[in-house]
């Protein structure tokens, strides 16, 4: 397990593929190798696959110690996060980190993780409870609730005592909004 994960539960990832006579099968069954706790936040961060631009090359297209954007160019991320309380983050960390990925929110943001991608995302809360921050507006999210953010600006705010589990299908957009 990576360093300062130990007391985190990784996600169990199964990849299926075809074998030679053309018949399905589990080709591995096992926590993702890419998970850590982010430098920026004690977020803990498993991506689980990811298809087009941002994926590595291989057969693994998310290794260990891999780099993922916000998104992948020509493709998909799936991603799974512990959002930890907000009282718990670095905010110089997090805004250096929002920062370098030319997302963060500048004009006045009313949250620490204020954004804006261009990409279509299938925020899925799994376990804990977050609030999803609009420009206007909030609302709670608990397990089995499913946000559809559109390219909008956005937060992640966890109000609670206890990590929030997020599973996020990341997908990018091109110039005309298309997926």
């Amino acid at each position: 397990m990576s360093e300062g994960t130990a007391d985190r539960r990784p996600i169990r990832r199964i990849v299926t593929a075809t074998n030679e006579d053309g018949r399905s099968y589990f080709l591995s069954d096992g926590p993702p190798p890419n998970r850590f706790v982010a430098d920026y936040a004690p977020s803990f961060v498993q991506v689980l696959w990811a298809t087009g631009d941002g994926a590595a090359k291989g057969s693994e297209p998310a290794p260990k110690d891999h780099v993922f954007g916000f998104h992948s160019e020509n493709g998909s991320i799936l991603r799974i996060v512990d959002f930890p309380p907000d009282a718990s983050y670095d905010l110089k960390k997090l805004n250096s980190f929002l920062d370098h990925h030319e997302v963060k929110d500048s004009d006045n943001p009313r949250h620490m993780w204020f954004h804006k991608t261009e990409s279509l995302d299938y925020a899925i809360c799994l376990e804990g409870e977050i609030y999803a921050m609009m420009d206007e507006g909030e609302t709670l999210m608990r397990a089995g609730d499913v946000l559809i953010q559109r390219a909008t600006n956005h937060s992640w705010s966890n109000r609670s005592d206890k990590h929030c589990r997020m599973a996020f299908v990341l997908l990018a957009l091109d110039r005309d909004g298309k997926v």
